[in-house]
């Protein structure tokens, strides 16, 4: 927990304090596992939802178009997924762009427009045709992330207790992904299958979407060595805005800045990032809400992917950045407490960008 002077800087510090609206809206914002929201270009709330994107001041998010799970009919389902995110970037281009190299995230932020990045969350909808990337290539998918909790073909996922890592099959996914130059990442993953992908990989990767193990030990967290080893190769890893940043109850601004922290201690600053994996307006919280999130942690338990951490009374965001202009709010909180402004830059989207030029190219 923050104490003294610190723990002020939630009071309802204004934007125009610590690090700045003007320099935040020069930065390079991304949301390293965020997410659009209704997909519906006729839905009565759509402006509202476009205004948030806009007051949000990111440069990009990476969006998962990829389905998951073992359900059949995973790879018709992915294409009928990006068809529909397509089409949404597509019906509005004064708003929105497609982020298919380093170029158009610099494109994105020259132009006021919300960069989306098509991103999936497993492999599965390779199935056993490690070809079938060069279509999701050429569809625009420039993130891959390896498992999704559970073993599929590619590994191991963190909640598997055999942890027996990237299987030969999986190795050669990695070696794909390299020559295709897309994102490799292993958020959900299993110890040993980070660590295998780190060493098998000939890039830099991604751990997008996670938070620091020797804080909070659940499977969903990364250990230090893990840390350590990304950074070693160039990578870079993402903490969350989920219940997974402290051991029960709702995760608060401190945990989030608690785990930044602990990250730029382990790794570096030039190694750590954002993916909130959340939405982009402000998430409801009452009731309704929270009768959704019980069917939905119902649901996950059923399935088999609901991860130690994860609770039916607890909502996946922090209340204090529970805004459209969160990384805003945190980069003020993180200046407060004597960061420099390029380090926050650093950490809002200059570390991602850095690693997506590095991977993808121009």
């Amino acid at each position: 927990m923050l104490a003294g002077a610190a723990a002020l800087a939630f009071a309802g510090r204004a934007h125009a304090q610590g690090f700045g609206a003007e320099r935040y809206a020069r930065a390079m914002v991304i949301d390293g596992l965020g997410s659009l929201g209704n997909l519906d270009p006729r839905s009565p709330g759509i402006q509202a939802q476009l205004d948030a994107f806009r007051a949000s001041g990111l440069t990009a998010i990476n969006q998962t178009v990829g389905a998951g799970g073992g359900a059949p009919g995973r790879f018709e389902e992915t294409l009928r997924r990006i068809t529909r995110y397509a089409r949404f970037v597509s019906a509005f281009p004064d708003h929105l762009l497609q982020v298919r190299s380093a170029a158009d995230l610099k494109l994105a932020q020259d132009s006021g427009r919300l960069g989306v990045i098509f991103g999936f969350q497993d492999s599965v909808p390779l199935e056993t045709e490690i070809g079938r990337l060069d279509l999701f290539d050429l569809l625009g998918v420039r993130i891959v992330q390896l498992t999704y909790n559970i073993r599929n073909l590619v590994g191991d996922g963190c909640l598997e207790p055999a942890n027996a890592g990237l299987s030969a099959y999986g190795r050669d996914v990695v070696a794909a992904l390299n020559a295709r130059r897309m994102l490799v990442d292993a958020s959900h993953a299993g110890a040993r299958t980070i660590a295998d992908a780190i060493a098998a990989s000939t890039a830099p990767i991604a751990i997008s979407h996670t938070g620091c193990r020797a804080l909070v030990d659940v499977p969903r967290n990364t250990s230090d060595i893990e840390l350590r080893a990304l950074a070693d190769k160039g990578g870079v890893a993402g903490i969350y805005f989920m219940p997974f940043l402290r051991a029960g109850g709702q995760a608060r601004a401190e945990d989030v800045i608690r785990h930044v922290e602990h990250v730029v201690k382990v790794a570096g600053e030039d190694h750590v990032s954002l993916g909130t994996d959340g939405g982009i307006r402000a998430a409801p919280t009452g009731p309704e809400a929270l009768a959704a999130q019980k069917r939905f942690y119902e649901e996950r338990r059923a399935l088999g992917v609901a991860a130690p951490g994860e609770a039916p009374d607890v909502l996946n965001l922090v209340p204090e950045y529970n805004e459209p202009a969160r990384f805003l709010r945190l980069a003020d909180d993180l200046s407060a407490r004597g960061w420099p402004a390029r380090r926050i830059e650093k950490l809002l989207g200059g570390n991602f960008a850095r690693l997506c030029a590095e991977v993808w190219g121009g």
